[in-house]
């Protein structure tokens, strides 16, 4: 693709992120761009050539204000209309995305507050893709050709980058992902264009999860359902001083699965807490720490809770009811 000439201030037109579908990493992927999955806020960035930008989060909303140190990128921008495609992060002294970081910025509308908070926590934009510049619509553009033109933009700031992709070795990016205890997997189809508002295969996300055991001490009553039957079992873990509370589990279970449990709490139910720690759960009912239940959830976090827990199944091998 030629070069785009710079251009002047302009009215950019409404544009909603592609999105992508959750899948296994496609096979072959020899027309395949590899990217890391940063967890954190999705987010369009415009800039008129004013020197300003705009951030916008997935639904539309205006979230400018809430990342005031991503204002110096509409000044690294200054003459040029642009809009690109990104995810806001926090990231940990390890590099690595933090979600439960990120939550203290969230929805944050006061300026003051938004700058002192930028101060102690600030907000990194890792941006992977362009969809205008210079007032040029590139939305029929193939990936590896917008790739190619934001990576000629050097977009390279305290609080922005373009992370590199790889082309290719799938597998390997993924053992890395695991490897580093990443979230997980972006794959782009390199001939796909930018689809605003369209969740499509061309663009395929591949998470990582953790598979652990956990024991049930308490549940919560389903919505609509009979007296008795659950629609989230809150969970724990051993802890130097006993049951470690872990969270509350609810999806995943179908309605064979939440009957059974229920004939079980009904035969083993404690009128306190077995949890050493505080669980701050309405209607929560109490249960003797004796099932053994199986999750995946994609992390932990810093609070010592999971995130993301889908329940996989009872384990009656590890389950102590006698």
């Amino acid at each position: 693709m030629d070069p785009i000439p710079s251009g002047t201030l302009w009215s950019p037109p409404p544009t909603a992120p592609m999105l992508a579908v959750p899948g296994p990493l496609p096979v072959p992927d020899s027309g395949w761009a590899f990217e890391t999955k940063w967890d954190g806020v999705r987010c369009i960035a415009t800039t008129t050539g004013d020197g300003s930008v705009r951030l916008a989060s997935r639904a539309g909303n205006d979230i400018t204000v809430s990342y005031p140190e991503l204002q110096a990128l509409g000044r690294e921008l200054r003459g040029r209309g642009v809009v690109l495609d990104g995810e806001i992060v926090a990231l940990d002294a390890s590099g690595h995305s933090d979600f439960g970081l990120l939550q203290s910025r969230m929805g944050v509308v006061d300026p003051r507050r938004a700058g002192r908070l930028a101060l102690g926590c600030p907000a990194h934009l890792m941006i992977f893709d362009v969809m205008y510049l210079d007032g040029l619509g590139l939305l029929s553009a193939t990936y590896g050709e917008r790739r190619e033109i934001l990576s000629a933009l050097g977009l390279t700031g305290a609080h922005w980058s373009a992370p590199p992709n790889v082309h290719g070795r799938g597998s390997q990016v993924w053992d890395a992902v695991v490897r580093e205890g990443l979230e997980g997997v972006v794959a782009k189809r390199l001939s796909s264009p930018y689809l605003p508002g369209t969740r499509s295969a061309h663009w395929r996300k591949t998470k990582r999860v953790e598979t652990l055991d956990v024991v049930i001490g308490g549940w919560t009553q389903r919505r609509g359902a009979a007296t008795g039957v659950p629609g989230a079992v809150l969970v724990g873990v051993a802890g130097p001083a006993g049951l470690r509370y872990a969270g509350s589990v609810g999806s995943g279970m179908s309605e064979r699965e939440q009957g059974e449990l229920a004939a079980y709490f009904a035969v083993i139910a404690r009128a306190s807490s077995p949890f050493t720690d505080r669980v701050d759960v309405a209607g929560a009912h109490w249960v003797e720490p004796r099932l053994v239940a199986e999750v995946t959830a994609s992390e932990w976090t810093r609070a010592g809770r999971l995130r993301h827990p889908v329940w996989q199944r009872l384990r009656p091998d590890l389950t102590r009811l006698g």
